[in-house]
């Protein structure tokens, strides 16, 4: 065994490889099999196979073993336009829907009081749902918001489940630029489940305002991605 020496992305590699050549249902060799074949332990095995399943490549059924899947649809864009996910959908032919969705009004908490520009006592909304692609959930998103912009009317008569989008369509507030912080972070309890991963699955995560045209904060949002859906790219300049 070269268990130790073998790195967890030469294991990526080479299952990559080995899924690449494998058509949709085709089913992979047994895990003691592979195991030997890759020069892994089981459990090494294991922990990459299970970001293969998260990504919808493989999938495992109980006492059958694990079958190739067809490589899912890829929402791919570039960061320098802010667009919906379903937006994004809608320009490669999939269909995507809102999952579980929840409608929150409470006091802000200091870091949004902070982050939106509101007094102490001031309340917000925050808007939370899952989007699903093909059944699954894909992204889930959470935005916060100055309590008096959305009425619950807003949200159940014309939200389909992009707040850009509502606003967009209303031309009110009228919007200008976002500013997003991207970064990868593990699965805690409550995502895993929304997503159906294991805790301490890698997830991409997005940070960002959105501001009107007087610089004013409106949304403060947090978006979780499940890798292997997304792809985004940034065109960059090239400095001197």
């Amino acid at each position: 065994m070269k268990d130790k020496n073998t790195s967890a992305q030469n294991i990526q590699d080479n299952l990559t490889e080995l899924i690449k050549g494998m058509n949709p249902g085709d089913k992979l060799p047994s895990e003691p099999i592979l195991a030997k074949q890759l020069g892994v332990s089981r459990a090494t095995l294991r922990e990459a196979m299970r970001t293969f399943e998260t990504q919808g490549l493989i999938f495992r059924r109980q006492g059958s073993g694990t079958f190739i899947m067809q490589p899912p649809a890829v929402i791919e864009s570039g960061l320098e336009v802010l667009e919906s996910i379903e937006t994004l959908a809608q320009r490669i032919g999939l269909k995507v829907s809102m999952g579980d969705f929840q409608i929150q009004r409470r006091k802000a908490q200091p870091q949004e009081v902070k982050e939106i520009g509101l007094e102490k006592e001031n309340k917000v909304l925050q808007v939370s749902r899952a989007i699903l692609a093909e059944g699954k959930a894909v992204a889930y998103l959470i935005d916060i918001l100055p309590d008096e912009l959305l009425s619950d009317h807003d949200l159940t008569t014309e939200f389909g489940g992009s707040i850009l989008d509502l606003f967009l369509k209303r031309g009110n507030p009228p919007l200008k630029v976002s500013r997003c912080e991207i970064n990868t972070i593990q699965a805690n309890s409550e995502l895993a489940k929304i997503f159906g991963i294991q805790r301490g699955d890698a997830l991409l995560m997005f940070t960002a305002w959105l501001f009107t045209i007087s610089g004013k904060v409106i949304d403060y949002s947090f978006s979780y991605f499940l890798p292997g859906y997304f792809r985004f790219h940034v065109i960059r300049r090239v400095g001197q």
